[in-house]
C-alpha cells in the first residue's frame, strides 16, 4: 500500500468534462499537461485519465450515465457558467502558457498580469468553461 509520504502530490483535482477526449488534448496542449493513464469505455468517452503536470497529477473523466457521485457535481453550463472551485497551475513562464491560452481559444477571465504577492499569472476557462489560474508564482518555493 501506498502512503502519503511515498506519494508525489497528496491533493489530486478530479475534474468531470462533456468531451473528456478533447480536454485531455486541450489541456495537454495549452497548459503542458502529460497524459499519464487513460481508459476509455467502449463508446469512446473517457471512463478515468490521469495528467501529470511537474509533481501535480490531475484526474478526469467524461460526464455520462448518473452515479451516485455524479448527482453531486454540475458542469459550468449548467450554472450559468458559474464555478465554486479553481485550479492554480504553476508554470516556469506564464507568458508562454498564456500565449497558447489565447491561441487556442481560451476565454481570458483576469488579463497576465505580476502580482503583489509575487510571480506572475493570469486566469483563463478551458474549452467547456472550467476556470484556471495560471502563474510563476510557486508557493513551495517560498521561505526556502
Amino acid at each position: 500500500m501506498t502512503t502519503s509520504s511515498q506519494t508525489a502530490s497528496t491533493i489530486i483535482p478530479v475534474l468531470r468534462y462533456r468531451n473528456a477526449p478533447a480536454a485531455i488534448a486541450w489541456l495537454c496542449r495549452v497548459f503542458g499537461f502529460e497524459q499519464h493513464q487513460a481508459f476509455e469505455n467502449p463508446d469512446g468517452t473517457i471512463a478515468h485519465a490521469e495528467l501529470k503536470l511537474g509533481g501535480g497529477m490531475l484526474m478526469l473523466a467524461s460526464t455520462g450515465k448518473p452515479t451516485e457521485f455524479s448527482k453531486h457535481i454540475k458542469q459550468p453550463d449548467e450554472t450559468g457558467g458559474f464555478e465554486t472551485q479553481s485550479s492554480y497551475l504553476v508554470v516556469a513562464d506564464a507568458d508562454v502558457v498564456y500565449a497558447r491560452a489565447v491561441a487556442a481559444g481560451a476565454k481570458i477571465e483576469l488579463d497576465i498580469k505580476d502580482e503583489d504577492y509575487g510571480g506572475r499569472g493570469f486566469t483563463c476557462r478551458d474549452l467547456e468553461g472550467r476556470l484556471w489560474s495560471v502563474g510563476s508564482y510557486d508557493p513551495w518555493a517560498e521561505g526556502e
